[in-house]
């Protein structure tokens, strides 16, 4: 994956991370940005480091962090507030991973 294309998975990660977490556009929103977020880390699993690299593994952040808004945006209709705060978790955890992984 070229440096341009990984950029763009990265800041679509990041809009997707946001969106779960601001609740902006609704429920809706919420699985829109679940949806982006998902998109961007099974793309950029190619690009991911080894895991003996050096350093922290940006895309570990990333899947974790999709892992918990996985979890948490669908647990959230039915129970809003350990829903939210697994989802905000898990959007800060790819926001994180955006962070370090932008090249």
């Amino acid at each position: 994956m070229r440096k341009t294309q990984l950029q763009a998975m990265l800041v679509i990660a990041a809009i997707g991370a946001g969106l779960a977490m601001v609740h902006l556009l609704g429920a809706a929103g919420e699985f829109v940005g679940l949806g982006l977020m998902i998109v961007a880390t099974i793309v950029t699993a190619p690009s991911a480091p080894d895991p003996e690299a050096e350093g922290i593994n940006w895309w570990t952040l990333l899947a974790a962090g999709t892992a918990l808004a996985l979890v948490g945006v669908p647990l959230g209709l039915a129970l809003e507030a350990p829903g939210g705060l697994l989802a905000v978790v898990g959007g800060a955890l790819v926001i994180i991973g955006v962070v370090f992984g932008m090249p």
